[in-house]
């Protein structure tokens, strides 16, 4: 969340960045936010002087007992009880104010960074690249699902049988692709200095207010509710929480760590055509890139992380092109994505296959993730993070642009991992 004393010292910085958002009601819920900050101040100014002023009578007290003053200490005990009750009511009324305020700051999203464009929806993304010869697969070309089934890699009813739509049951060449693919991820992530962990897949309600799916995607989110425990929608989740609450060390970061985790989304309200297929599941996989890194140094690395994903899937042979998104559709904890999208040739449209993300300091100030720089000071870290890669669009995208009359090739680069060369 955005840091109190941020929104108070640049006020218009921080409407000007929700109008890009088109954020609703912004002036309103920013004076909210500055009401309560300075509630809780003065509130906090009262309290600290009349604990000073305990303290004061409370030494007195001593001193007339010492002296054998008995009267003048009982009547100064009297003082005492009023300021005690004084002091409770003061410290009931600054939780109250501190919950408030931390309630509206949780409503709040980032601050878009000053490259990003207004805009109200996908259609105002900007495409700053794009990579690879879109195929020439003639009109017999088929869609993934129905090469899933010709060749009897995927079944998408039998996962329905057992769970529901969304949930599909990868079968022999399908199944060893991808494992080829996470497999393939982890190695070029591990390669490019990232250390792999593996992760809980269900989060306490911290860790989801902790980087940003509370409160905001709570709906999207699937939830145990008697041990209050949530199914991650992405390997960010747990992994970027490794850290919270943490005080690191100025020689720590930079922090790059990568993971494979199953991944969990309600995706309610996705109806269509387009969700067909792998083009939206409630669970597929994915390898994700995370990096806790020094606030001067975020967005070259998050250049980087963009740099890093491109050779992914130049390796691949992946037509693909890369958009700037505008602020009517980025994340709510993001200043800066840069979205991927492959082409899928059967489908004649582009499907979102990563998203690499600079969140500043939203996530580490709900995170309480600090470091100490080389002036001895805590400041807040820079979180950042990818998808490198998620794997049914690309999965789909390879199914579909590798397509042959005689079956499916498999990329040159996964052939040592599937140890075969087609299907």
């Amino acid at each position: 969340m955005l840091q109190v004393n941020f929104i108070r010292e640049n006020k218009k910085t921080v409407l000007e960045g929700l109008a890009k958002r088109n954020f609703a009601d912004a002036e309103n819920i920013i004076e909210k936010v500055l009401t309560a900050d300075e509630n809780r101040r003065a509130t906090q100014v009262l309290l600290d002087n009349t604990l000073a002023e305990a303290n004061v009578i409370s030494r007195e007290i001593g001193q007339f007992f010492k002296s054998g003053e008995v009267q003048k200490a009982n009547i100064l005990k009297e003082k005492t009880t009023l300021l005690k009750e004084q002091t409770k009511e003061l410290s009931e009324k600054l939780t109250a104010y501190a919950d408030e305020l931390e309630a509206l700051l949780y409503l709040i999203p980032n601050i878009p960074h000053h490259s990003v464009k207004a805009g109200k929806s996908a259609d105002d993304n900007e495409e700053i690249f794009a990579e690879g010869e879109i195929p020439n697969l003639g009109e017999n070309a088929i869609p993934h699902w129905e090469l899933a089934k010709k060749y009897d890699i995927i079944d998408f009813d039998l996962g329905a049988k057992i769970t529901g739509a969304g949930f599909p049951v990868y079968k022999g060449k399908g199944a060893k692709l991808q494992r080829a693919l996470i497999s393939y991820f982890l190695d070029k992530n591990t390669a490019a200095g990232y250390q792999e962990v593996q992760v809980p897949h269900l989060v306490n309600e911290a860790s989801g207010f902790g980087t940003g799916q509370l409160p905001d995607k709570e709906g999207q989110m699937y939830h145990a509710t008697e041990d209050n425990l949530y199914l991650i929608p992405t390997a960010e989740v747990p992994i970027t929480n490794l850290f919270r609450g943490d005080l690191l060390q100025n020689a720590d970061l930079p922090i790059k760590l990568t993971g494979y985790t199953p991944c969990f989304r309600r995706e309610a309200g996705s109806y269509g055509a387009h969700v067909r297929g792998l083009n939206r599941l409630h669970q597929f996989d994915k390898v994700e890139i995370v990096r806790i890194e020094h606030p001067s140094k975020s967005y070259e690395v998050l250049e980087e992380m963009v740099a890093h994903v491109k050779n992914i899937l130049n390796e691949l042979k992946l037509p693909y092109r890369i958009l700037r998104l505008c602020g009517g559709d980025m994340g709510f904890t993001s200043a800066l994505t840069y979205d991927f999208e492959l082409f899928s040739t059967a489908q004649n449209r582009w499907l979102e296959i990563s998203s690499v993300s600079n969140f500043e300091t939203f996530q580490a100030n709900r995170l309480k993730l600090r470091f100490k720089n080389s002036e001895g000071k805590n400041e807040l870290a820079h979180t950042l993070n990818g998808s490198s890669l998620a794997l049914p669009r690309v999965l789909a995208g390879i199914l579909e642009n590798y397509q042959t009359a005689e079956g499916i090739q498999i990329p040159e680069v996964l052939i040592p991992y599937t140890g075969f060369d087609s299907i």
